[in-house]
């Protein structure tokens, strides 16, 4: 069973910049694609930002296009997203996934494991 745990998060003024990190134990994420969600109404999660195994892939809502920034270090089992010109309407909480799979996928049903997520608040 993967573990994951979120850091990072905080409060910032609008415009500001946070780097989240999601750091994987109990086994490798070295074959599987990550992604980083956030709640929203009618869904669990919402899509943000996600990553195939070899960092070849990217994969960003529109929202998070062009300001933020998602990648990997598997030999430390971690996935990090730099979020920038950030907005008020970005304050949530990020949680981390697993994807069974390796496509990037926006779909929070292809993500099997989640973190406890990292606060993200924004101030306007």
């Amino acid at each position: 069973q993967v573990q994951l745990v979120e850091s990072g998060g905080g409060l910032v003024q609008a415009g500001g910049s946070l780097r989240l990190s999601c750091a994987a134990s109990g086994r490798t994420i070295r074959y599987y694609a990550m992604g980083w969600f956030r709640p929203a109404p009618g869904k669990v999660r919402e899509f943000v930002a996600a990553i195939t195994w070899s960092g070849s892939t990217t994969n960003y809502a529109d929202s998070a296009k062009g300001r933020s920034t998602i990648s990997r270090d598997n030999a430390k089992n971690t996935v990090s997203l730099q979020m920038n010109s950030l907005k008020p309407e970005d304050t949530a909480v990020y949680y981390c996934g697993v994807q069974i799979g390796n496509y990037a996928s926006s779909r929070e049903n292809d993500y099997k494991y989640w973190g406890q997520g990292t606060q993200v608040t924004v101030s306007s």
